[in-house]
């Protein structure tokens, strides 16, 4: 078991540590993006700690978290199914690995909840803070694509119809932007935008009526000779 100053030694260098195992550039001099949490030596940084004694309670990546041929039987996985992003932009589906526990693996319920809440409350704060535009007819962006697409209504934009632009100047103006950038239409193309708004409002607005499960059963014998004059076609 490593001292006390040992261990205090160990993570305070730990970037070092870490530093030792990262691959190089190759001659052609290629950019590998960061690895933040370095899962690519998971298994590595968990033998590390194992052999000096240290406890450790890690990130690791779900699906490939059960991998580590060396470590596996010697620690303990834990799964809660979490969607966690991280500090180089990648949204990696999370498990955990440890040296507490005698088990080698087990699920955690209460930590998915407790993960999930604070998740919830972090992207509620986020939602607060996002200002909400509003653009002509003549500016359509990426988000007003998929709604049209997502309430049944089509739209085509042709390339003699449109320009990309990342800002409109009273919005540069202002320091602000479209975000993803956007479109800006001709009249004719925003016509045909301003159109597929109102039908995808309308599609919003509505309230769809669900047949029931008799009412299932009504449409299925229509046609097939199977309904008589006794069959129940009003309560």
């Amino acid at each position: 078991m490593a001292s006390t100053s040992q261990q205090k030694h160990l993570f305070e260098d730990y970037d070092g540590f870490v530093e030792k195992f990262k691959p190089k550039k190759t001659t052609d001099d290629c950019y590998t993006p960061p690895d933040n949490p370095p899962f690519s030596i998971l298994s590595k940084i968990c033998e590390f700690y194992l052999n000096r004694g240290i406890s450790f309670f890690l990130f690791a990546p779900a699906l490939t978290a059960l991998s580590g041929a060396k470590t596996c039987m010697r620690t303990n996985h834990v799964f809660a199914d979490c969607d966690i992003e991280y500090h180089n932009g990648a949204v990696v589906h999370t498990s955990f690995v440890t040296s507490f526990g005698d088990n080698v693996a087990e699920t955690a319920p209460d930590l998915f909840r407790a993960v999930k809440r604070v998740q919830d409350e972090r992207r509620s704060k986020e939602r607060q803070r996002l200002p909400k535009y509003s653009y002509p007819s003549h500016v359509l962006t990426a988000a007003m694509l998929g709604k049209y697409a997502k309430y049944g209504v089509r739209l085509e934009v042709k390339p003699g119809d449109c320009v990309l632009v990342s800002a409109l100047d009273a919005q540069r103006e202002a320091g602000k932007s479209v975000y993803g950038k956007g479109l800006l239409l001709s009249d004719e193309a925003a016509a045909r935008h301003a159109a597929a708004e109102r039908a995808a409002a309308e599609q919003a607005s509505a309230r769809i009526w669900e047949l029931s499960d008799r009412e299932r059963a009504i449409v299925e014998s229509l046609g097939s000779g199977e309904m008589t004059e006794e069959a129940p076609w009003c309560p």
